[in-house]
């Protein structure tokens, strides 16, 4: 079995690290490491929410995801174009989106923002119903986001059911 060699992936021909579109779609170039950009997004995303959600509460968070959601979509789909693949792997910021969707419940516990991201990581890949159908169907930046939605929703619902048992001494 080979070694995992760490790398940096350059962005599409014919962009710049800088452009504003590239850092987002990267979440700060985030998705240009390799291996596992996907989860190089959520690791680096789960910092911003919890820091949202110390300053802005439940509601914060849940606005800012809606916020990244609408901004980055055109983003996502710029990037694919530019790089011929629809849902290319450097796209990470809707990882940042479904992990701050499933953090909205996990207030201040560092743990629980940990079991947030696993949980994410975990429907992210299982892609479940329906996000497996926008998986599928990726015809542009809006399925790319909403799988990782999609997958959030399902991590939020953990999260919660963890947050509850703890609440509750269960």
């Amino acid at each position: 079995m080979g070694k995992l060699k760490p790398s940096i992936t350059a962005t599409p021909e014919g962009t710049k690290f800088l452009d504003p579109r590239v850092l987002l779609s990267t979440w700060f170039g985030s998705g240009l490491i390799r291996p596992a950009p996907g989860t190089m997004g959520t690791i680096l995303g789960m910092p911003f929410g919890y820091y949202i959600l110390q300053y802005t509460g439940i509601n914060g968070l849940a606005l800012a995801a809606l916020a990244l959601l609408v901004a980055a979509t055109p983003f996502a789909t710029w990037y694919g174009k530019k790089s011929g693949i629809v849902d290319d792997q450097s796209i990470v910021v809707d990882e940042v989106v479904g992990v701050w969707i499933a953090g909205i419940f996990a207030g201040h516990s560092v743990g629980l923002w940990i079991w947030a991201g696993l949980l994410f990581r975990f429907f992210d890949i299982w892609k479940p119903w329906p996000a497996s159908y926008f998986d599928d169907r990726s015809k542009g930046g809006f399925d790319v986001m909403m799988d990782d939605v999609v997958a959030g929703f399902y991590a939020l619902c953990g999260v919660a059911i963890v947050a509850l048992a703890i609440h509750m001494n269960i």
